[in-house]
């Protein structure tokens, strides 16, 4: 196995499945972390934006809508293994593991704007905030 030594998540060309679930974990949840702050600061920008009705409208069941979407939220993360994982079986598995910061960075921004409307559409009316 002839693995590449320009990356830091080097993997060989013909690399066997667990190698390459390997590699796709430490590249994907090590930026979990940033994915989950920036639908962190979406909710507190709404939650500033509207405090004094968000603090009135605050319920158990908002609380639980929010924590529901946070889960659907990191299921849908795990959608980039489906792409990764046969990506790095193709024969353009180089050039998709240096551009698949791309795929983080699309699906980061769509979320944030799937929890801005979540927050402004359903939410937010629902506890009366609407900044």
């Amino acid at each position: 196995m002839r693995a590449s030594s320009n990356s830091l998540h080097a993997v060989p060309s013909h690399a066997s499945l667990h190698d390459i679930l390997g590699d796709a974990i430490r590249y994907w949840e090590v930026r979990r972390i940033a994915y989950n702050m920036a639908l962190v600061l979406v909710a507190a920008g709404w939650v500033v934006m509207g405090w004094p009705a968000v603090l009135a409208g605050l319920r158990f069941q908002s609380v639980l809508a929010l924590f529901v979407l946070a889960v659907l939220a990191n299921v849908c993360y795990c959608a980039a293994y489906l792409v990764d994982i046969p990506a790095q079986y193709s024969p353009f598995h180089a050039a998709w593991r240096h551009g698949r910061g791309a795929l983080w960075l699309v699906g980061t921004l769509f979320a944030m704007t799937l929890a801005y409307y979540w927050l402004a559409d359903e939410i937010a009316p629902a506890i009366g905030a609407v900044p």
